[in-house]
């Protein structure tokens, strides 16, 4: 559960943290900024106080609401994909813990983030955490819908496995833009790097296959 008061971040938490760094650079992840943010932010501070030692461990687990805090390679991955640049305008899908939404802020864009658990939307409300973030702006709602009066955005991202390609957001990325979801049902999802060129028609890039909560339509209250 994340906390409401500030916790400890210790010498033992950033050498956690550094290993957890060589491990991403291991499996192949190379934008130094993605990496300096993720050796930077305190994972621990995002998961139940039981969990400090695992939260470095390269893997997902489970918060409230059925939802999980995705695995780090799988938050650097996509933040990669994303070639994010400094003041980016950037829709999250999905605000989840915040912890990705953490990482993309620290990467210095304006992240406009829904959520559509009315449960984590309130929850993260109370986290001491965002304070470090005034970058972050978020919003209870339907994701397939996105933010189409803050629209249109530099890049978006998805951390939930769609069933297909929303085009509700597609219509909200700027040309030139590059929106990256997981795409698919059952176990694994397809990660797509979906590209918009000048006159507005879209290219795919699979990235590779990993495993999401499904993105849901409506508000859950």
């Amino acid at each position: 559960m994340l906390q409401s008061k500030p916790r400890e971040d210790s010498y033992l938490h950033k050498g956690l943290r550094k290993q957890l760094v060589q491990i991403l650079r291991d499996k192949g992840i190379t934008d130094e900024k993605v990496l300096d943010a993720i050796n930077t932010i305190p994972r621990h501070f995002f998961l139940d106080p039981a969990f400090e030692r695992q939260a470095y461990e390269d893997r997902a687990f489970p918060i409230s609401a059925d939802q999980t805090i995705s695995q780090p390679f799988t938050v650097a991955h996509q933040t990669q994909l994303l070639q994010i640049k400094k003041f980016d305008k950037v829709l999250e899908i999905g605000t989840g813990s915040a912890y990705q939404a953490c990482v993309l802020a620290k990467l210095g864009v304006t992240l406009f983030t829904i959520e559509r658990q009315r449960v984590l939307y309130d929850h993260v409300a109370q986290y001491f955490f965002l304070k470090e973030y005034p970058n972050i702006k978020r919003f209870y709602g339907d994701g397939y819908e996105g933010l189409p009066s803050y629209g249109p955005f530099d890049k978006i991202i998805v951390t939930a496995a769609a069933p297909y390609i929303p085009p509700k957001l597609v219509e909200q990325l700027k040309p030139g833009g590059i929106f990256v979801v997981p795409v698919g049902e059952g176990n694994a999802q397809k990660m797509l790097k979906i590209t918009k060129d000048a006159q507005g028609k879209i290219h795919e890039e699979n990235t590779g296959n990993f495993s999401f909560v499904p993105m849901l339509p409506g508000k859950n209250k």
